[in-house]
């Protein structure tokens, strides 16, 4: 049995005895009654908890680093038809998630900067939330971009991961449509990130058709981005950039995939799962309240109460 305190003990301790003094002194037993009622709340107040047992946890000897692309590009609407990119990232991710899980994960974002979300952890839900949550920069503060942007923080973050455990699997998820718009810039290589990868993708999203990107993804505005580059303004489109994305790819050592649908990496799934490790790991199950056992006196206590004051009002 264990007590995890709504208030801290020394103040509820400090309430209580303010309501002990405040009691009925006429009247023994409405005053047994206003003790009881405070004994109880201050019972209720420790909530105390039963500990239900532990339960097995499966790990893997796998550190994931999702990489994804957020610039506003990434909710073109040409994945699956006229569904967002990013929408399909979403989804994907998730798909990752639920296959390797046991694994840590760790999450990069990248547009103008990269950000680096979360450090590799174990707690699958934040990742998972974080994901759902994401959300592109919109087009008033892209300032084009560079897929190299991204490339100091994630040999940061593989560098750690081999420093900590070097036996563990580093696996690399790079997510992007490849596509570069900054003034001037061109791919730089990725090659020195090769060494640090066990496995993974680059994962591509888009078409050579290509798609149109609405002003800001954080609402409901149903303006599309416009194209005034050229002699006629009109909606910007924006296309996959296989090319980079396949040297992304050889660079790395890794696979380039076109996702289209989440089983396009099954096949990938299967390699890291089949070479990876797992050990089975105790650890305490949630534990059960018990405080409200305790409420059900309280309640009828009060009941009395209640009735006593209207009937001596």
């Amino acid at each position: 049995m264990i007590v995890n305190p709504i208030l801290p003990i020394w103040a509820m301790a400090l309430i209580c005895i303010v309501l002990l003094f405040l009691i009925t002194r006429n009247n023994k037993k409405r005053a047994l009654r206003q003790v009881l009622i405070i004994i109880l709340l201050f019972i209720i107040n420790l909530r105390i908890q039963l500990k239900s047992g532990t339960s097995q946890i499966v790990t893997t000897n796998i550190d994931v680093l999702f990489v994804i692309d957020n610039t506003l590009s990434m909710v073109a609407e040409d994945y699956d038809g006229y569904e967002r990119r990013l929408d399909g990232v979403k989804e994907d991710c998730d798909y990752i998630l639920e296959e390797l899980s046991g694994a840590n994960f760790s999450l990069i974002t990248f547009n103008n900067t990269a950000q680096l979300v979360f450090p590799y952890t174990k707690d699958v839900s934040m990742v998972e939330s974080a994901v759902k949550t994401l959300k592109t920069m919109d087009n008033l503060n892209g300032r084009g971009t560079t897929l190299n942007v991204s490339y100091d923080m994630i040999e940061e973050q593989l560098k750690k991961s081999k420093e900590k455990d070097e036996t563990r699997k580093r696996i690399l998820f790079f997510i992007s449509d490849g596509e570069i718009t900054a003034e001037n810039s061109k791919l730089e290589s990725f090659s020195g990130l090769n060494d640090l990868v066990d496995g993974g993708a680059v994962l591509g999203y888009g078409t050579e058709k290509g798609g149109k990107m609405k002003y800001d993804s954080t609402t409901n505005s149903s303006y599309y981005v416009q194209d005034n580059t050229g002699e006629f303004i009109g909606d910007a489109i924006s296309k996959i950039d296989e090319d980079n994305l396949n040297k992304i790819a050889s660079d790395i050592g890794i696979e380039y995939v076109h996702m289209e649908d989440k089983s396009d990496i099954d096949d990938i799934l299967y390699n890291i799962k089949k070479e990876a490790s797992s050990s089975v790991d105790k650890a305490d199950s949630n534990n059960i309240d018990i405080y409200y056992v305790f409420s059900i006196p309280l309640i009828i206590l009060l009941i009395f109460e209640f009735l006593w004051y209207k009937k001596n009002l």
